[in-house]
């Protein structure tokens, strides 16, 4: 069943406006996402009639918060099927949430000449903080590659995990290359050598339905401004066995149980590692948006955003010497692309001016980079709100633009 655009673009009141004069092509959603109404009257409902900082009063206002708060963290523990609340933490985004673990589970079970794998193709934001952390302990990072199709070379793996592998990092969908990785075969693969697996969901939430129990991973994280919810919030899903044993990560307020000048004591889970007044409103809205994705049928969102990458594709390799890069069988709605004799920024810059966004540069992503040997692309990423009739506009404005070098 093809969704409602005008009903679904309706609720997106950005997207009904002139940029340079032309309509707004909006496809920088792999960056960041647009917010439903919905959201924004949650966000501004909170902010203007019900403030209260959480956890830490009895009026009025501290209660309501609170109870919007923690039913926040049972609206994402439904949305993952966490097994319980305490094993949805919040933080201020994916990139937190790997920076967390990383730190944490380091200092619990990472020893000099210890190993973590991560995959070529990952985010700065899953390859920097195991480098910092295998700096501290003494461990080093192992590099499993990919294909120039965008398809991890999985058969290397098996042979890649030993005794010293403490941990096993990847991407759900790759930022870069639209790759949506087998990580059901790669967690399998890593649990048979007791090897604990933390996957970066932030690509895939917004677009899949997310079971972290029959994924069986360990961990799993997501950022709410990539899913139609505010900046600054963001999810750490961890099994309790590992979380228990995790020192926190930061301190400061809820995260302690006792303080005196001889000892501390911490707190249990989630707060043990919710230091400080957290982003409520932002959780808020995070709970929003995802209730208003479960009004609809994702499945369904994913089937059509999976036609307009097809429509797309296609279109796109039409244009001569047009290269995509990353083709791989199982991709989500991510092309990332240059032309030939046409800078990227150069492209990137003259689309703006036809009212079409995209994203220019390395995309946070200097290994893919390196691979394929060039300094930049340019990624166009979609969402359900976008139409094959701005896939049509994108393709002649390329075509136009192409014309002009």
């Amino acid at each position: 069943m093809t969704p409602d655009l005008i009903k679904i673009r309706k609720d997106f009141p950005i997207l009904d406006q002139n940029v340079n004069g032309k309509p707004l092509v909006y496809f920088d959603n792999a960056a960041t996402s647009q917010r439903p109404q919905q959201v924004i009257d949650r966000i501004n409902d909170f902010s203007l009639l019900i403030n209260g900082n959480i956890h830490r009063a009895t009026h009025f206002f501290a209660n309501r918060t609170t109870e919007a708060f923690e039913g926040a963290r049972e609206t994402i523990r439904r949305f993952l099927n966490a097994g319980e609340p305490s094993e949805v933490i919040f933080t201020h985004g994916a990139t937190e949430s790997i920076n967390l673990v990383a730190h944490s589970f380091g200092e619990a079970f990472i020893n000099p000449d210890d190993e973590v794998i991560v995959t070529e193709m990952e985010h700065h934001a899953n390859i920097v903080p195991w480098q910092m952390m295998c700096e501290r302990r003494g461990a080093k990072i192992k590099v499993l590659p990919f294909g120039d199709d965008g398809v991890l070379q999985l058969e290397l793996l098996d042979n890649m995990i030993t005794s010293r592998t403490k941990i096993l990092a990847v991407t759900h969908i790759s930022n870069s290359l639209g790759t949506v990785n087998p990580i059901a075969e790669i967690i399998s693969l890593a649990h048979r050598k007791n090897v604990p697996v933390l996957i970066d969901g932030a690509q895939a939430a917004p677009h899949f339905s997310i079971d972290v129990q029959t994924l069986d991973c360990d961990f799993y994280v997501f950022s709410g401004h990539k899913m139609y919810g505010p900046t600054g919030i963001g999810v750490l899903y961890g099994k309790r066995k590992w979380l228990d044993l995790m020192p926190p990560f930061l301190g400061g307020g809820e995260m302690i149980d006792r303080v005196t000048f001889v000892k501390t004591t911490y707190n249990e889970i989630p707060y043990k590692f919710e230091a400080g007044t957290p982003h409520y409103i932002g959780a808020i809205g995070l709970a929003t948006a995802v209730e208003y994705l479960n009004n609809h049928d994702i499945a369904s969102l994913n089937r059509y955003e999976h036609d307009l990458l097809e429509e797309a594709s296609f279109k796109l390799k039409q244009i001569e010497g047009l290269r995509i890069y990353g083709e791989a069988p199982d991709k989500a709605g991510v092309i990332s692309f240059n032309i030939e004799g046409i800078h990227p920024f150069d492209l990137g810059t003259l689309l703006d001016q036809l009212g079409i966004a995209v994203r220019t540069g390395r995309l946070c992503a200097d290994p893919v980079m390196d691979h394929f040997g060039v300094e930049n692309m340019v990624r166009a990423s979609f969402a359900f709100y976008n139409t094959v009739q701005e896939i049509e506009t994108f393709y002649m404005a390329l075509i136009r633009l192409k014309a002009m070098f």
